[in-house]
This record gives C-alpha cells, structure tokens and sequence, in this order.
C-alpha cells in the first residue's frame, strides 16, 4: 500500500473497512509494529505510534492478528494469556489475576492448563485477545476478530472489548468485513481502495456519514455495506444425485480415545451442498476431516461408494493420497497450513502435476482458475504475502485444480469482501450444480443459505 494519509487520535473507535486486498491488515499491522525492517520490504513516509516508531512503542499497542495460529505462543492456556504481561514486567501476583479476568471477559472457559494445541480456531481466536486485553494496552487493534467464531462468541468478543474500552479508554481499530456487530461501538468509520498510485481513503466519517450517504456506491465497490446484500447463486436445478460417502454411528476425534462429537448418521451427495453448524470447539472440523478421509474414525465407520472407491478400500482415510487428491479435495480453516509452493501460479500446479498431466492441460486448469478467483495479478507472488481473503481464495483454486468429486470447505468465505463473497459462493454453487458433493463448514449462515444446504448441527 502507498500514499495513505491517515490520523487516529487517542481514544477513537475506528472500524477500517475495504476490499480484499486493499491494504488493510498491512495498515493495522504497521500500527502493531510488526511489519519487519528494511530487508523484508519497503518503507516510505512516517508510521507513528505515540509519535514515535511502532516497534518503540513496547506495550502501548495490543494486535489480534487475521490468523489466531500464528499468536499462539505457549503450550498451556493460562501461560499464553500471561506471555505478553511477563514481557511488560507487571509483578507476579497481578499477571494471574489479569489472565483470569481476560477469560472470563472473552468467555473461554477452559482450564489454565488447558493445551492450546487442543483449542478449536474460534477458541484460539477467544485466547488471542484475552492475552490482549490481559497486557491492557492503550491501543486494541484487531483483525477479523470474529471471523471463525460462532454466533454467540461474535456477541462475547464484541462485549469483551467494548468492556476493556469503557475501563481503559483505550483506541480501537478493527478490521471486519461483516460489520453488523461492530457499528453499535464504533464512532469513526475509514474506508480504504485502490487506484493507480497505491492505496487510498475511500472515505472517512462517522458511520452515519460513511455508510449512509455512500453505502450504495461502497458497495459496489466490495464493502460490506448493510442493507446492501450481495446477490445469491440460482436454487439447484436437480435433485441430488447418488451417495458418495456415508457415516454410520460415527464418532469423531482429533486425539485417540478422546471424541469430541458424535455418533452421526449422514450421507453426502452428488450435487448436493452439506452444511455443517454448530458453536466453537463442537468438533465441526474434526467431522469434516474425518468425512474427508485426513483422520480416522474413533467410532463408527466411512464409507465410499463403490464408484468413488473405484480400487480403493471403502474408508478413505485408508485411500492413498493419491486417490484423494483425484476425489475427495478439503480446504482447511486455516490457509497457511496447506500452502506449498513460492507462487500462487505454482501452488495451483501442484495438484494436476501429482496427477501427472501434461504441461498444456495444467496450464490451462491453472489459467482459468487464476481467472475465476481474481488471482491472475498475484500468480507470480508469493502466497504468504497475499491477504487472509486472498490467500482463502488460493485454497479453494487449489483444490479444485484436481477436479475433485467431493469438496470439503472449512469456513470457505473467510476474509472476502462482498464481491468476492459473491463470487466465491456462485463458484461453489456451480461446482455442486455439476455433479461434486460440497461439504461446507461455517459460522456464516449467509453461504449455507445461498448454498440451499441440507444442515448438520454438531452439538456440544
């Protein structure tokens, strides 16, 4: 991004907005000082903190970052929360008594010893701002805060950091695409885009100004805007077809001998979207791996059909990978973990070269991939170096680089601005209207509406 002038005085409330790719996180990140120096990228103008260098700036800025993953720092709950307060010296007996009103405040009710390896992405979401909350910074910034969380952890985290604000008076910038939840709290709303010289600010107001007098245009240009939906995909013209994959007295775990849900009685069918619900840390991505054949059954058992089988044993998950590759294709919650290659162009190769295609054919599917995902321009980048939206888009291409008969997505429109949301969904919709079976899991009841999915709740 380049060129962006913009001033957040002490004590705003800002909610920053823009298209996928737009810059946003690479703003909210230089804020958080943690861009990096001179050898991983260029720098021009001023970034202050307090009116001095973000990276200076020791404790006065707390970041939730896109990606919980990359925040979790420690193996047990209560050590993570307190990591950032030990590193700011606050004494020993007032770190614990922080870290307990941190996840209480953000409702994760898990014991402090708790691996954090064991917690759901929501979950890890919860951790990574009450160990925010815990340092009580003067400034909060968050980036799709509430991006895998169930609906009442939304409601938890919003209420979480109104809280610390209301107590500290703290400055807040948050990033979200969904912006419901968030208007009621902020006071200022910046909208950033593009044109030829880098980023710019779109618009800058309070909420009344920015999304009432210009929410129609916002929204064609990408913003969530509400009252400004985005269109849905045609209802299936044809029944479901035959049963690829079927689940009896199945329970599922991530851990032997640990289940986390179950039994289940499904079926997943041929043109047919499956939509998998239900709150964080229910083992709706423990479900949806073992369906796709990427972990075993605890209990029960997965069948494929004969014709999807084809040489293979009924299980998948006893299937070579290989086989999976060519059938069942998943796209995990989160996109770093299944990134290979150093570009976009490449990552979307690997599946059809595993398959030994020849090169014209791979050139092709990745051609029209690159297309229909709006990826063409970043096919020479580096993949890490995309955006959370981008990177998610990366992921869904690269699975169905292989043609797959069956598609299970783990929050698949995580990060997209509207129109991509769109175009996203209408590309699932097409893919299950040709004959592949979608397994979707999501918080997002809006994809599993425009998908018409028949629904699983996976209770606790």
């Amino acid at each position: 991004m380049r060129e962006v002038d913009l001033r957040i005085e002490p004590g705003e409330r800002v909610l920053l907005l823009g298209a996928s790719g737009s810059g946003k996180s690479t703003l909210l990140q230089g804020f958080g000082g943690v861009l990096g120096g001179a050898d991983e990228g260029e720098t021009h103008g001023a970034l202050l903190v307090d009116g001095i260098a973000p990276s200076a700036a020791r404790g006065r800025v707390g970041m939730v970052l896109q990606d919980p993953d990359t925040q979790t720092i420690l193996a047990r709950v209560g050590d993570d929360v307190a990591f950032g307060c030990e590193n700011l010296g606050v004494p020993r007996d007032e770190i614990w008594q922080r870290v307990h009103r941190a996840l209480d405040a953000v409702q994760l009710d898990v014991p402090l010893d708790r691996s954090t390896a064991a917690l759901s992405g929501g979950q890890k979401q919860r951790l990574a701002l009450a160990g925010v909350l815990a340092m009580q910074p003067g400034a909060i910034l968050l980036d799709e805060p509430t991006a895998n969380l169930d609906p009442q952890g939304v409601s938890d985290v919003r209420d979480a950091v109104a809280s610390a604000l209301d107590a500290t008076g703290a400055t807040l910038v948050v990033i979200e695409h969904r912006i419901d939840v968030w208007l009621p709290l902020v006071t200022r709303v910046v909208v950033l885009g593009a044109d030829l010289d880098g980023t710019i600010v779109l618009a800058d107001g309070t909420p009344e100004q920015v999304l009432g007098a210009r929410g129609a245009e916002l929204a064609e240009s990408g913003v969530w805007v509400p009252g400004h939906p985005p269109a849905y995909p045609p209802a299936p013209a044809q029944q479901p077809g035959e049963v690829l994959v079927e689940a009896r007295g199945l329970t599922v775990a991530r851990r032997r001998g640990l289940a986390v849900a179950g039994p289940f009685e499904l079926e997943v069918r041929a043109g047919e979207a499956l939509g998998i619900t239900g709150p964080n840390g229910a083992g709706k991505s423990t479900l949806g791996l073992t369906l796709a054949g990427l972990i075993p059954a605890e209990d029960g058992s997965v069948d494929a059909s004969p014709a999807l089988a084809a040489g293979e044993k009924r299980d998948p998950f006893r299937w070579s990978s290989r086989a999976l590759l060519t059938r069942i294709a998943t796209v995990l919650q989160t996109p770093e973990h299944q990134l290979l290659a150093k570009t976009v162009r490449e990552e979307l190769s690997v599946g059809p070269r595993a398959l030994r295609l020849d090169a014209r054919e791979i050139d092709a599917r990745v051609d029209e991939l690159l297309e229909r995902l709006r990826l063409t321009a970043l096919a020479e980048a580096n993949p890490y170096t995309l955006s959370g939206g981008e990177k998610r888009r990366l992921t869904v291409a690269a699975a169905l680089a292989t043609r797959p008969r069956m598609l299970v997505l783990d929050e698949p429109t995580f990060g997209q601005d509207a129109t991509t949301w769109a175009e996203l969904v209408g590309l699932i919709a097409r893919l299950r209207d040709e004959g592949t079976a979608v397994v979707a899991i999501s918080h997002d009841r809006a994809v599993l509406d425009a998908l018409r999915a028949r629904r699983i709740e996976v209770g606790l």
